[in-house]
C-alpha cells in the first residue's frame, strides 16, 4: 500500500459522506481541540484514538476510550488497516479508500477533491444542516440555541453567546449594550454557561452595535483597537468573532463567538462564512418571533372571546332580571301602593294595597306600632319602610328578636352594661335602646318576651329612660319603638302571659299583614322577584316558570308564607334547568299541606268549641310533627317551623313536651 493510499478516507457522519485526506504520520482523533480530527460527538472521548500512517499502511490505535473503537464492527486496541476496511468511532465512520488512478479515479470511482473542493463541500454540508435545523424550529429560545451551537460548530470555536435587544427596556430608541441581555450562552459541547455576562467582552460586544459591522481578531490581548477594554484583558482572550444580528435596519442583537486558547483560530474566510451564517439565523429569528408574536395574539384573542362570552352572560343575567324586576314593578304600579316608597315589599294584590295605605298614615305619626302577621310574612320589612319614610329615617334603626335569647341576655343587649356587672362581662356595651336614640327600634317577636322583661320595657316606654346594668346611670332616650309579633297578643292579655299595660303602649297603631294564601295574586310577583335575586346571588340564569307551574304555586298554600317561597325559589336555581318543571318543586307543595286556616275551618275544633284550645291543640301537633320529621333535632324543627330554637324550648316547656337536655 502506498503512502497516498493510507491518506485517503471516506467520512460518514450524519448520514453525509465527505471525502477526507488526512495529512501527517499521526493523526489525533477525539473532541477536545487540540485533535487533527475534531468530531463533536458526545459519545467520543476528548482523546479518543489515533490513525498511523507508517510505511504506507494505515494503523488505528485506541486511546483507552469509553466506548471504544471498532474496525469492521469488531472491537480492537490496534489494528493494521486496509483499503475498504470501516473504522467507527463514536457514531461517525471513516472508510479507508483504495489508491487513486493517473486519471483522478479510484478503485471505487471516487474522485480526489482538492482542499478548497472539500472546504466548501463540506461548508455545504453544514449550511444544508443547519438550514434545516433552523427552518424546523419556530420556539424562539431553542432556535437561538441552535444558532449558537451551529456558529461554533461551524468555525470550531470554544464558546459561543447572543446577545438579544430587551425590547421591554429598550423600546423603540437605539440599541446599546447596557440594555441587551445575554439570551444564551454555549460552550463547544452544547452545554449552557453560567453567568454568562461576566464571561464576555461587553466592550467588544458594544463596538459592533455602535458600527453595525462585524469585528474579528487573531489575538485579543494583543490588538490595539481593544486597547483599554478591561474585560480583553481580564478574560485573557485570544480569537474573537463578533456580529452583528440586524433587523429591520437595527442591529437587535450579536453573535459572539471565541477561543480563549488558540491565537489565529479564525481567517478571514471563517468571518465570511458566519457572516452568512448570521444573514440566515436572522431571517429564522425574525419568522420565530413573527410565529410567536401570532400565538400571543392568538391567546389573546380567545381570551378575549372568552371574556366576552362571560360578559355577555352577565349582561344577558342582568336583563333578564331587570325585566323580572320591572314586570313587577309595572303591575304594582297599575294599583294604587301609597305615597311613600315601598318598593323593597313585593305585593299588588287588594290586601297588600290596604296595607300600604294604612302605613301612609303610620308614618306620618310618632307613635308605638304593633306589626301582627305570621311567621314569613315579612314583618320587619314593614318596620323599616315605616323608618325609612319617616322623620327619623337619618337616624338609627336597630332590631332585636325577643325570642331569639333568654331574659338575661335580652336584658344586656336592650340597656347595654358596664365592665364586671355579670360573669363575662369584660367591658362595658352600650345597649340598643342607647344606640337607637333619636331613630327606630324594632323589637321582633315581642309575644315571646318574658313577663319580667316586659316590667322592664314597659318603664322605658313611660318614662323613657332606664338604668344601665351594674351601673346607677340613668340614659334618658328619644327611640320610636316599633313591635312584631306573629302570636295573637289580645288573647294572651285574657290569658295573663302579656302585660295588659304594656299591650296598650306598644299597640297604640297596628297592622296585621295578611299570611300569603289571602293574597295569592302576589305569588308570581313574589316568585319572579324571588326567583331572578336567588339566582343573581348564585350567579346564574333565572329558569323560566310555566304557566302550569305557576298555577301550581298558587295554589299552593305557603303556611311558611314569604319565607317559604323564597326558599322554594332558591332550590329551584339549583335544582332546575332552564325551565322548571312540576318534578323540582319540593314534594310539599306539589301535593298541598293544611294551614291554620284550614284546620280551624274544616271542624278540627275540640268538642267545647274553645278556639283558643283549638289553636293550642293545633300548635302542639305542628310542633311534635315538626320534630318527628327532623329526627328529633330541635333547631332544624324550629326553622321549619319558622321560629327560633329558644322560642320552641319554651313551648315544649308550655306544653310538657320538653324531652332530655340535646
Amino acid at each position: 500500500m502506498s503512502l497516498m493510499t493510507a491518506r485517503h478516507w471516506t467520512v460518514i457522519e450524519d448520514g453525509v459522506q465527505t471525502p477526507l485526506e488526512l495529512e501527517g504520520p499521526t493523526i489525533s482523533i477525539g473532541r477536545a481541540l487540540d485533535n487533527d480530527l475534531r468530531l463533536a460527538d458526545t459519545l467520543i472521548s476528548r482523546h479518543h484514538s489515533r490513525i498511523e500512517i507508517l510505511n504506507g499502511e494505515a494503523i488505528v490505535v485506541d486511546l483507552g476510550s469509553a466506548n471504544g473503537t471498532k474496525v469492521n464492527g469488531q472491537r480492537i486496541d490496534r489494528k493494521v488497516l486496509t483499503p475498504g476496511d470501516e473504522v467507527q468511532i463514536g457514531s461517525t465512520r471513516l472508510i479507508l479508500e483504495h489508491e487513486p488512478s493517473k486519471d483522478g479515479s479510484g478503485d471505487a470511482g471516487l474522485t480526489t477533491l482538492s482542499t478548497e473542493a472539500r472546504r466548501e463541500r463540506e461548508n455545504l454540508r453544514v449550511f444544508a444542516k443547519i438550514a434545516r435545523e433552523l427552518v424546523g424550529e419556530v420556539d424562539l429560545l431553542p432556535l437561538l440555541r441552535s444558532i449558537v451551537d451551529s456558529a461554533v460548530s461551524l468555525v470550531g470555536g470554544e464558546r459561543g453567546f447572543l446577545l438579544m435587544r430587551d425590547a421591554d427596556r429598550d423600546g423603540a430608541g437605539p440599541t446599546s449594550v447596557e440594555r441587551m441581555t445575554v439570551s444564551v450562552a454555549r460552550s463547544f459541547d452544547n452545554a449552557d454557561i453560567v453567568v454568562p455576562r461576566s464571561r464576555l467582552s461587553m466592550g467588544i460586544a458594544g463596538k459592533v452595535i455602535a458600527t453595525g459591522k462585524s469585528v474579528m481578531s487573531l489575538d485579543a490581548g494583543e490588538d490595539d483597537r481593544f486597547d483599554g477594554m478591561a474585560s480583553v484583558e481580564e478574560l485573557r482572550l485570544r480569537s474573537v468573532m463578533c456580529l452583528p444580528i440586524t433587523l429591520d435596519g437595527r442591529v437587535d442583537g450579536v453573535l459572539y463567538v471565541d477561543n480563549r486558547l488558540q491565537f489565529g483560530a479564525f481567517g478571514d474566510e471563517d468571518l465570511e462564512l458566519v457572516e452568512l451564517f448570521a444573514a440566515q439565523a436572522t431571517l429564522a429569528i425574525k419568522n420565530a418571533r413573527m410565529v410567536a408574536e401570532l400565538k400571543e395574539r392568538n391567546h389573546k384573542l380567545e381570551n378575549s372571546r372568552a371574556q366576552i362570552e362571560r360578559l355577555n352572560d352577565q349582561l344577558g343575567r342582568k336583563v333578564r332580571d331587570r325585566d323580572s324586576e320591572l314586570a313587577v314593578v309595572r303591575k304594582e304600579l297599575d294599583r294604587e301602593r301609597g305615597r311613600y316608597d315601598y318598593t323593597s315589599i313585593t305585593g299588588a294584590s287588594d290586601s297588600m294595597r290596604k296595607v300600604f295605605q294604612q302605613m301612609d298614615k303610620i308614618i306620618e305619626s310618632e307613635l308605638p306600632v304593633l306589626i301582627h302577621g305570621e311567621s314569613g310574612t315579612g314583618k320587619e320589612l314593614i318596620a323599616r319602610a315605616i323608618h325609612h319614610n319617616g322623620e327619623r329615617k337619618d337616624k338609627p334603626f336597630v332590631t332585636e328578636n325577643c325570642a331569639a335569647l333568654p331574659d338575661t341576655l335580652l336584658e344586656s343587649e336592650l340597656f347595654g352594661h358596664v365592665r364586671g356587672a355579670f360573669t363575662g362581662a369584660y367591658r362595658n356595651k352600650k345597649g340598643l335602646l342607647e344606640q337607637a336614640d333619636g331613630g327606630t327600634l324594632f323589637l321582633d317577636e315581642i309575644g315571646d318576651m318574658s313577663t319580667e322583661m316586659q316590667k322592664k320595657l314597659l318603664r322605658v316606654l313611660q318614662e323613657g329612660e332606664f338604668r344601665v346594668l351594674g351601673s346607677d346611670r340613668i340614659v334618658q332616650v328619644d327611640v320610636r319603638i316599633l313591635t312584631a309579633s306573629h302570636r295573637n297578643l289580645e288573647e294572651m292579655v285574657r290569658d295573663g302571659t302579656f302585660r295588659e299595660d304594656l299591650y296598650y303602649r306598644i299597640a297604640v297603631l297596628s297592622i296585621v299583614l295578611p299570611p300569603l294564601r289571602e293574597r295569592r295574586d302576589d305569588v308570581p310577583l313574589l316568585a319572579e322577584h324571588l326567583l331572578a335575586r336567588a339566582a343573581r346571588e348564585a350567579g346564574s340564569t333565572p329558569p323560566r316558570i310555566p304557566h302550569e307551574v305557576m298555577a301550581c304555586l298558587v295554589r299552593h298554600d305557603w303556611p311558611g308564607n314569604v319565607r317559604e317561597l323564597e326558599n322554594e325559589m332558591r332550590r329551584l336555581v339549583v335544582l332546575a334547568t332552564e325551565t322548571v318543571t312540576g318534578e323540582d318543586l319540593s314534594e310539599a307543595v306539589r301535593e298541598g299541606r293544611k294551614t291554620t286556616g284550614e284546620a280551624l275551618s274544616s271542624g278540627n275544633l275540640n268538642a267545647t268549641g274553645d278556639i283558643r284550645e283549638a289553636v293550642a291543640d293545633l300548635e302542639k301537633r305542628s310542633i311534635e310533627a315538626s320534630l318527628a320529621q327532623a329526627g328529633g333535632n330541635k333547631s332544624q324543627a324550629a326553622r321549619t317551623l319558622g321560629i327560633s330554637r329558644f322560642a320552641l324550648q319554651r313551648k315544649l316547656e308550655k306544653y310538657g313536651l320538653a324531652g332530655p337536655k340535646e
